[in-house]
C-alpha cells in the first residue's frame, strides 16, 4: 500500500504539468481518474517517438497508473456529471483557462459551498487576475517572461530556453506539494482548500542566485555559460574524450582539486586564495585549469577526484545517463511487464511508491469509473447512448 492509499484524485489537466502532478500521485498510491474530452490530451500526438498503440512517449511519461474516462464537457448533461465525479473525490486538479470552470457551473464559490473537503488544485500560467491574470502560458513562454532564458547560455550568445521543461515540472512538483499541505491541513479542520499553482510563481522562485543578487545590489546577471556566476571553479571543462563538469565549493575542495591535478601551488596562488579571489580572476583559473584537466579521460578524472571530496562528474548525453549504473542501482530506470519509463523520484523507506501500469488507452475505465461513482447501469448506457461519455478506442 503506497502513502496516499484510499485517496481519490480527480485528474481535469492536461499537457504537463498538471499530469506530472497528478501522476506523482499516483505513484504513491492514489487513486487517479484522469478525464480526458473527445479530441484527447494533445500531448498523445507529441512525437515522434511513439509507442504499440501511437501514444507518444511524451504522453507515456506524465500518464502512468491512471484511470481513464472520455467525457465531453461542452454540454449541459457532461458537466452535470462532472458534478458527480467531483462529489466522489478528495482531490481536483485542473488547468483550465482562466473562468472555464464557472462557465460550466462550477465557480469556486460552488465547490467549496457543495463539495467543502475538497481540495482544488489549479494550475494556470500566470494566475486568474492581475494584468496578466487568465492569459494562457507555455513553459518556455513562462522561461522568457521569467527571465529564466536570460541567465541561461554562453556570455556572448543568445539567451537559450533551457533543454528541458523545468518550469512545468516543478509547477507539477509544487502543485504535489500544496496538495500534500493541504490534505494535512484537512485533518485538522475537514475542509478543502484552493492550491493555487501558476508558472510564473513557479520561475521566478527559480531564479535562485540571481534574483538574490540583484535584490542586494540592484545589478542585472549576465550569462555565464556552464560557469557559476559566485563560484569558482563550477564550470564545464574539456577532458582528452570529452566534456567534464567541476564544482569546487569550499578552499578545501579547491585544493584537493589542486592536488589531483598535480599543481598544489594553485591553493596557495594569492590569485586564488578565496572563493572571491577565484571568482575576480576566473578567467585566468579557467586558463590554468583547462590544460591541467585537459590531459584526463572524463571517467578516470572523475574517480579520482570523487575520492577526495571534490563535486565533479562527466557530461553525460541522456542515454549515457539513463544507463549509469548508480541510476539504475537508484531504480529511476524502470522496465517491467513490457513498461520503460522513469521511476520514482520521493523515495519512502516503509510506503515505497511505484511506477505501475502503463498509461491507459483514452475511455479505457469509462464503465468502471461512472460505476464507482454511483450510476446505474442503464445511466452509464444512457451517457454512452449519448455521447456524453466514450469507452475505450485503441
Amino acid at each position: 500500500m503506497g502513502a496516499l492509499d484510499g485517496l481519490r484524485v480527480l485528474d481535469l489537466s492536461r499537457v504537463l504539468a498538471g499530469p506530472y502532478c497528478t501522476q506523482m500521485l499516483a505513484d504513491h498510491g492514489a487513486e487517479v481518474v484522469k478525464v480526458e474530452s473527445p479530441a484527447g490530451d494533445e500531448t498523445r500526438g507529441w512525437g515522434p517517438p511513439f509507442l504499440p498503440g501511437g501514444t507518444s512517449a511524451y504522453y507515456a511519461n506524465l500518464n502512468r497508473g491512471k484511470k481513464n474516462i472520455v467525457l465531453d464537457l461542452s454540454g449541459p448533461d457532461g458537466r452535470e456529471l462532472l458534478g458527480t465525479l467531483l462529489a466522489g473525490a478528495d482531490v481536483v486538479v485542473e488547468n483550465f483557462k482562466a473562468g472555464t470552470l464557472a462557465r460550466w457551473g462550477w465557480p469556486d464559490e460552488t465547490i467549496r459551498a457543495e463539495h467543502p473537503a475538497l481540495i482544488h488544485c489549479r494550475i494556470t500560467g500566470f494566475g486568474t487576475d492581475g494584468p496578466l491574470g487568465g492569459l494562457p502560458g507555455y513553459d518556455a513562454v513562462l522561461q522568457a517572461y521569467g527571465g529564466l532564458m536570460s541567465v541561461n547560455g554562453e556570455a556572448e550568445g543568445p539567451p537559450l530556453r533551457i533543454g528541458v521543461p523545468v518550469v512545468d515540472v516543478v509547477t507539477g512538483v509544487l502543485g504535489f506539494s500544496g496538495i500534500l499541505l493541504a490534505l494535512h491541513e484537512r485533518a485538522r479542520s475537514g475542509l478543502g482548500q484552493l492550491v493555487d499553482c501558476s508558472l510564473l510563481d513557479t520561475v521566478i522562485s527559480l531564479l535562485h542566485p540571481h534574483s538574490a543578487a540583484w535584490l542586494a545590489d540592484g545589478a542585472v546577471p549576465r550569462r555565464t555559460g556552464s560557469a557559476h556566476p559566485s563560484i569558482a571553479p563550477y564550470e564545464t571543462f574539456s577532458t582528452a574524450d570529452g566534456p567534464f563538469f567541476v564544482g569546487a565549493g569550499n578552499n578545501r575542495q579547491f585544493a584537493a582539486l589542486a592536488d589531483v591535478l598535480g599543481a598544489p601551488g594553485l591553493a596557495s596562488d594569492p590569485r586564488f586564495a578565496s572563493n572571491a579571489d577565484r571568482v575576480g580572476n576566473a578567467g585566468e583559473l579557467r586558463a590554468e585549469l583547462s590544460v591541467l584537466i585537459g590531459q584526463y579521460k572524463r571517467d578516470d578524472l572523475a574517480e579520482l577526484l570523487l575520492a577526495k571530496g571534490v563535486p565533479a562528474a562527466p557530461v553525460h548525453d541522456i542515454a549515457e545517463a539513463m544507463n549509469a549504473p548508480q541510476v539504475r542501482h537508484r531504480e529511476m530506470v524502470v522496465e517491467r511487464d513490457g513498461y520503460r519509463g522513469v521511476g520514482v523520484p520521493v523515495k519512502l523507506g516503509r510506503t515505497p511508491g511505484c511506477a505501475a501500469e502503463s498509461p491507459r488507452r483514452p475511455g479505457a475505465d469509462t464503465r468502471e469509473v461512472l460505476a464507482a461513482a454511483g450510476l446505474s447501469r442503464e445511466e452509464v448506457e444512457g451517457a454512452l447512448a449519448k455521447g456524453v461519455v466514450r469507452e475505450g478506442r485503441s
